[in-house]
């Protein structure tokens, strides 16, 4: 069981609309290396973790996922709220518009929508800590394209929070565990 704050682990508050960036960062909520599927494949991996500190790791950074899902979901919804017919049409954000107004929908960056296939969960402790490393990896990069396209320094601010986190969370799961 999970106690809730209520509150996003780290502000967002972003002040200018800006759809097109909206449907790249969209990704990270259900792109295939976003934090949906992060947390569902750790949240699932820890049931077959053999020892109870890399369950612990598990729940740990899946929960953390989870709050950035929520984080996106914020940046999302902040960067296209209020939209004109003409900044959605301009923006390229039309098609995206046309199947789901503006409500949160978890799509990758490509218009690929999010599917169970973007999380891995084989059951052998070794195989998932590696699909976890380069997961953590992966959303890294993702974090890092993100930042070559966004020039709003709200968004940026909480994408290089994001992206740090990644880096903590593949240092964790490149932490020795004891064998009991």
């Amino acid at each position: 069981m999970w106690t809730y704050d209520k509150k996003l682990q780290y502000p967002v508050k972003i002040a200018r609309p800006n759809p097109a960036l909206a449907k790249v960062i969209t990704t990270q909520f259900g792109g295939p290396d976003g934090e949906l599927g992060a947390s569902q494949r750790y949240l699932a991996q820890r049931y077959s973790a053999p020892y109870n500190v890399t369950k612990g790791i598990l729940t740990d950074i899946g929960t953390e996922e989870l709050a950035h899902v929520e984080m996106i979901c914020a940046i999302v919804h902040q960067l296209t709220r209020n939209l004109t017919i003409e900044e959605i049409k301009k923006s390229g954000f039309d098609t995206y518009f046309v199947d789901h107004t503006t409500g949160l929908y978890p799509i990758a960056a490509s218009g690929v929508p999010f599917d169970a296939s973007a999380f891995q969960s084989k059951g052998d402790i070794i195989t998932d800590l590696h699909e976890d490393l380069a997961a953590e990896q992966k959303a890294r990069t993702t974090y890092d394209n993100i930042l070559r396209l966004a020039d709003d320094p709200d968004v940026r601010d909480v994408i290089k929070f994001l992206r740090a986190r990644e880096i903590v969370h593949y240092q964790r799961f490149g932490e020795p565990c004891p064998s009991t």
